[in-house]
């Protein structure tokens, strides 16, 4: 079942870095949102039409109020250029209740968090909760230059924890290869990572080289995961609890024909980032194509992500 959204009302608008402003949100009725956990993110609801996902950057521990990081990106679809123009102090929006794709593992002996850009926002949550635990961790954030890098303040409030590498300050991009090697690939160590997709792909892929297992990443933009090769292009899905059936013929999509069906399923980024759309599957053969799960959920074959996923099997049936 689809959460009621939420309305918040916009508290505090305030210049963080180069194209970066935080978004401070209010309750409009009550005097608490609901808690969330370090690593979570909300959707915004905007007046535009569009719906976007943005990491919470507050300590969980606080109910009163939900702290964004936004970057007014470039090659932005309408979403972070219309929040950084038209957004002012005293608006209502609508909002999701917080959904949490990155978890930290508060049990493990030392976490180590790295940050690349407008990827702080989830890391400072997660080291405001790890400094609140009193537990070993220790941030590494990198950004371009020291003016596109948003909450420092924050960040060096906490102490010997951070460490920066400022790009043109080093005269160099981060080697991450070195950055890794410094820690034991050990069970107790747990690695998170958020920032720009190459950055991402560099850190996977250094993980796998030095065996650091427990490596966690979150995604703000997708990356393409093409069909595999035994993909079905056409296939049958049957709607358990609706009692329906149809087909998701070649040149079209389970999302598209989904929604062909007016069956509604919440969708946010529509590019497998998110998770809004999650959708348990009963029986069949999935064709993951999210950044959402990891390689284990991915496995279990129990639930997709409907937005991009398909289908390896000639049928489909799906919790809805």
């Amino acid at each position: 079942m689809t959460a009621s959204p939420l309305q918040a009302r916009v508290h505090t608008l305030r210049h963080e870095a180069e194209r970066i402003m935080s978004i401070e949100l209010r309750p409009v009725t009550g005097n608490a949102f609901p808690a969330f956990e370090a690593g979570a993110h909300i959707d915004l609801h905007l007046p535009n039409g569009l719906t976007r996902s943005y990491s919470l950057a507050n300590d969980c521990r606080e109910k009163n109020r939900y702290l964004l990081g936004v970057l007014n990106d470039r090659n932005s679809q309408g979403g972070s250029r219309w929040l950084h123009e038209h957004l002012r102090v005293g608006a209502c929006i609508s909002i999701s209740p917080p959904r949490n794709n990155f978890p930290l593992d508060e049990t493990c002996d030392h976490s180590v968090l790295i940050a690349g850009g407008i990827g702080i926002t989830p890391i400072l949550s997660m080291a405001r909760r790890l400094s609140a635990l009193n537990k070993s961790y220790e941030v590494i954030y990198c950004a371009r230059t020291r003016s596109a890098a948003a909450f420092i303040d924050d960040l060096q409030a906490l102490g010997s924890h951070c460490s920066f590498h400022i790009d043109d300050e080093q005269d160099s991009p981060p080697d991450l290869t070195a950055l890794l090697s410094q820690y034991e690939p050990r069970d107790t160590t747990h690695l998170y990572a958020c920032g720009p997709s190459l950055m991402l792909d560099a850190f996977e892929a250094c993980c796998r080289k030095l065996g650091h297992y427990h490596a966690h990443i979150e995604r703000f933009s997708a990356k393409e995961v093409a069909p595999s090769s035994d993909a079905k292009l056409s296939y049958t899905v049957e709607l358990r609890r609706s009692g329906r059936t149809f087909e998701v013929p070649p040149q079209s999509t389970l999302h598209r024909r989904l929604i062909e069906q007016g069956i509604h399923v919440p969708f946010s980024c529509e590019e497998g980032i998110c998770g809004s759309c999650e959708t348990q599957v009963l029986h069949g053969d999935i064709d993951h194509r999210d950044s959402v799960l990891t390689v284990d959920e991915k496995a279990k074959n129990t639930t997709m992500m409907v937005c991009v996923s398909g289908c390896k099997s000639d049928r489909l049936v799906l919790d809805l």
